[in-house]
C-alpha cells in the first residue's frame, strides 16, 4: 500500500510546493489558508471522479467505441499535452532554482540552464538512457520528502517563537473578487499528480490504486495546510518579493542551512519529474498516435515546445498554462465518470457531482490566469 501511495503522494508534493506558498500569500494574505483548502477539497474531488472510474472500469470495462473510450482517448490527448507544458514547468523551476545562489542570478542564465537541460533529457531519450536517469527518482523523493519535513520543523518552531512574543500578523489579501478565482484556477497543476494512481493498472489492482491514492491526498493535504497556516501568519507579504524562488529568501530568515537544503530538494525533485513526465508523454503520443510518431520523435516535439514556452513565457505563465491543461484532463475524467454512474445506475446525486466537476474543469481551462511576478 505505501509503495503504491509514494507515487501519487510524491507527484502531489511536488514543485507546487516551493512555489505555491509565496504565490498564495502575497496575493491571498493571511486568506491563504482558505483558498489552499479549496484547491485540496477540489482536487479531492477530481480525485474521487477518476478513482469511480478506476473501479467502474475494472468492473464493467469500456467497449470500443463507446462514448466513454473515445472521452478516454481525448483525455489522454489532453494529459500528453499537459505533460508537455509541465515538464517546461520542472526544468524551468530547476533553472530558477539552479542559478538562485550564484554571481549569475538572473532570468537569462536561468533560462540558458533551462535550455541545457532540455537538450541534455532529450539526448538522453534519443539515445535510450532514460533508464539510467531514472534512478534518481527513488532518492530524489526520499530526499524531498525529508527536506520538506525539516523545513516543516523549522516553520513550526519560526511560528511558536512570534505566537508566544505576540509578533503573529494578519495581512490583508491583495486581489478579490473574481480575479482571486481565476488566479486560483490557475494553481490547480500545484495538487496535481493524484492521477497518476489511474496509469498503475500494471503494478497495483483497483482497490489498491483507489485506498492509495486517496491516502496519498489525505497526507499531502495535511502537509500543504500545516505549510500555508505556518507561512501566513509568520511573514508579511509586503516585505516579499514574489519569484520562482522567493521561498528561498523566506526560509533563510528561519534556518540558514534551510535555503541550500531547498536547492537540492528542489534540483533533484524537478530533475526527475521532468524524466518522469517526458517518458510519460513520450509513451502516450507513440500510443495516440499508434506508433506513427514514435517515442523518439515525441521528445523532439516536447523538446522543441518546452524551448518555446522557456524562452516566451515566464514561469507563472507556464503555471498557468499546465494548469489548465490538467483542468481540462479532469473535466473529461468527470465526463467519463457521469457516464459511467449514468449506466451503472448510480444515485442521481453521484451524477450530479460529476456533471458539476466537468462543469468546474471546463472553467478552470477557460479562465485560469497567472499570478503577476
Amino acid at each position: 500500500m505505501w509503495h503504491a501511495t509514494v507515487t501519487p503522494l510524491a507527484s502531489i508534493i511536488g514543485s507546487g510546493f516551493l512555489v505555491l506558498g509565496p504565490i498564495l500569500l502575497k496575493s491571498y494574505g493571511s486568506y491563504a489558508p482558505l483558498v489552499m483548502g479549496g484547491l485540496c477539497l477540489t482536487a479531492y474531488a477530481f480525485g474521487s471522479a477518476i478513482r469511480f472510474n478506476i473501479a467502474q472500469l475494472e468492473e464493467l470495462g469500456s467497449p470500443a467505441g463507446s462514448a466513454e473510450s473515445r472521452l478516454e482517448r481525448l483525455a489522454s490527448w489532453s494529459l500528453a499535452i499537459a505533460y508537455i507544458i509541465s515538464v517546461a514547468y520542472y526544468l524551468n523551476l530547476f533553472g530558477a532554482f539552479g542559478v538562485s545562489m550564484t554571481s549569475v542570478n538572473d532570468s537569462a542564465h536561468a533560462k540558458l540552464l533551462t535550455s541545457a537541460m532540455f537538450l541534455l533529457i532529450l539526448l538522453a531519450g534519443w539515445s535510450r538512457g532514460f533508464s539510467a536517469l531514472e534512478r534518481m527518482e527513488q532518492f530524489s523523493v526520499s530526499l524531498k520528502l525529508a527536506i520538506i519535513a525539516g523545513m516543516l520543523a523549522g516553520l513550526t518552531s519560526f511560528f511558536w517563537h512570534h505566537a508566544t512574543h505576540g509578533e503573529l500578523i494578519f495581512s490583508p489579501p491583495d486581489i478579490s473578487g473574481w480575479a482571486s478565482v481565476t488566479l486560483a484556477f490557475g494553481l490547480i497543476v500545484t495538487v496535481q499528480g493524484f492521477e497518476t494512481s489511474r496509469y498503475l493498472g500494471t503494478h497495483y489492482s483497483a482497490p489498491v490504486r483507489i485506498r492509495s491514492m486517496r491516502l496519498a491526498q489525505w497526507l499531502s493535504t495535511g502537509i500543504y495546510m500545516l505549510y500555508i497556516l505556518l507561512l501566513s501568519f509568520a511573514f508579511a507579504p509586503s516585505k516579499m518579493v514574489l519569484s520562482e524562488t522567493a521561498i528561498i529568501d523566506m526560509m533563510t530568515i528561519v534556518a540558514p542551512i534551510l535555503p541550500i537544503l531547498l536547492i537540492a530538494a528542489a534540483l533533484s525533485a524537478q530533475f526527475s519529474a521532468a524524466i518522469a513526465d517526458t517518458g510519460g508523454a513520450g509513451g502516450l503520443f507513440a500510443e495516440l498516435t499508434n506508433n506513427r510518431l514514435s517515442q523518439r520523435q515525441s521528445y523532439a516535439v516536447l523538446v522543441g515546445i518546452g524551448l518555446l514556452l522557456t524562452w516566451w513565457a515566464n514561469i507563472f505563465e507556464i503555471i498557468s498554462y499546465a494548469s489548465r491543461a490538467f483542468a481540462l484532463y479532469y473535466a473529461l475524467q468527470a465526463a467519463i465518470a457521469l457516464l459511467l454512474a449514468r449506466r451503472s445506475g448510480a444515485p442521481f446525486a453521484r451524477q450530479i457531482m460529476y456533471a458539476g466537476l466537468a462543469g468546474l474543469g471546463l472553467l478552470m481551462a477557460l479562465f485560469g490566469v497567472p499570478v503577476e511576478g
